[in-house]
């Protein structure tokens, strides 16, 4: 049975707070500042980095119902035959800040008919952002041609050092900064929002951008992993509020976005956000098919590994009563999460694959409750809730086994 979405609030700690916090008791740094990302490519000194090929689509099962492979976005293709999935998205072209040319994708707008036109998620909390910072207003000139106040400077050095268990890292710079008026969210002159993250400018390109076409306005982008409800999800991620998040996403770093509201609440009439869980200390090991969590993806050598992550919700799936609802938002609420030592211990420690799952292991340890089995809390032994940070990580296919 589809579950119930939850009502719940949970206070948290500021983003970048809590992380600063984490990296001083654990490694006496914290984050570089961004003068220290070097221009000049899109690397990493943690993990092993190679370029993956896109391929021919991946047939689908939409508007069928049971089990198969599943499209939200029905505008996007999906690789084969790689060891990394790769979108390749309709491209668009914009005008920045100082005339430049921007090249952007939409993955999500707030209007149902606009959606389905475009063959991308419907988002109807994206709404709720208007009237903050995580919302650019643009203009259109008479070609419908869009207009940013806001842009990125891509082309820098992503730095991701791993620390002593992986997690936290001992230094880290995200790939790509974002201006003081950028957010990947814009405010069409109709009141629509759209999640519009820009891929390419005059300084370079998206770190995950595997081949962009400008002729044929068509852009490859390398794809991330994660589960909802028992069930395997692919996504795209583009931007995060927190410069360690951007890190360790390979993506934007785009503060504007914590602004919309708010953290803990996922309320249709009140919130643009939606629970992602962030495992801290899963399991590890390139070779363990249950891996999961920061420590994994920082610590393996396997190319854009996934962290795994827990969504809460997806877009709607015709056919599937019990996939997706209109609480879905690609603005993603981090939660951190951490296994206590005392579940390690026992042999507790697995890969889990749903939120509710995780949410019920932590009550049970929450010292506001009472005492109990509970195996999960949030980082560093702090009551498990929202951590201040986003990532906008749009959802795109999703496999019903």
């Amino acid at each position: 049975m589809k579950r119930q979405p939850k009502k719940v609030s949970r206070s948290g700690v500021a983003g970048v707070s809590l992380v600063a916090a984490v990296l001083l008791a654990a490694c006496g740094t914290t984050a570089p500042p961004s003068k220290a990302a070097k221009a000049g490519g899109t690397g990493t000194t943690g993990n092993v980095a190679t370029t993956p090929t896109a391929a021919a689509c991946v047939g689908d099962d939409n508007g069928h119902a049971g089990a198969g492979h599943f499209r939200f976005n029905t505008s996007a293709c999906e690789n084969g035959t790689t060891s990394v999935t790769v979108f390749t998205l309709p491209l668009h072209m914009g005008i920045g800040p100082n005339g430049q040319k921007v090249y952007y994708v939409i993955m999500d707008t707030s209007d149902q008919a606009l959606s389905d036109s475009l063959g991308i998620n419907f988002a109807p909390k994206l709404a709720n952002a208007k009237g903050t910072k995580a919302v650019q207003v643009v203009t259109q000139d008479a070609n419908g041609t869009i207009h940013f106040p806001g842009t990125v400077s891509f082309g820098h050095q992503r730095v991701l050092t791993p620390g002593p268990d992986g997690f936290p890292p001992t230094q880290f710079a995200p790939p790509s900064l974002a201006d003081a008026s950028y957010s990947p969210l814009i405010q069409l002159p109709n009141g629509t929002v759209e999640n519009a993250p820009q891929v390419a400018n005059d300084s370079g390109q998206a770190a995950k951008v595997v081949l962009i076409d400008k002729v044929h306005m068509k852009v490859e982008y390398r794809a991330t992993m994660g589960f909802y409800e028992n069930k395997e999800v692919h996504y795209a991620s583009f931007d995060a509020s927190d410069m360690l998040a951007a890190t360790l996403e390979d993506v934007t770093y785009a503060p504007n976005l914590n602004a919309a509201p708010s953290p803990g609440d996922e309320d249709m009439a009140t919130s643009a956000r939606e629970e992602l869980i962030a495992f801290t200390n899963g399991p590890t090991g390139d070779n363990n098919p249950l891996a999961q969590g920061l420590s994994f993806a920082i610590e393996s050598k396997v190319p854009f590994q996934s962290p795994r992550n827990l969504l809460h919700e997806t877009p709607t799936l015709p056919m599937h009563a019990d996939v997706g609802s209109t609480l879905y938002s690609p603005l993603w609420d981090v939660h951190l999460a951490t296994w206590t030592t005392d579940a390690i211990a026992a042999g507790d420690r697995v890969q889990l694959r749903d939120v509710d799952t995780v949410v019920n292991s932590e009550v049970k340890a929450d010292p506001n409750i009472g005492p109990g089995g509970g195996t999960v809390t949030g980082l560093n032994g702090a009551t498990f809730g929202p951590s201040g940070i986003i990532v906008d990580c749009p959802l795109v296919s999703i496999d019903i086994p």
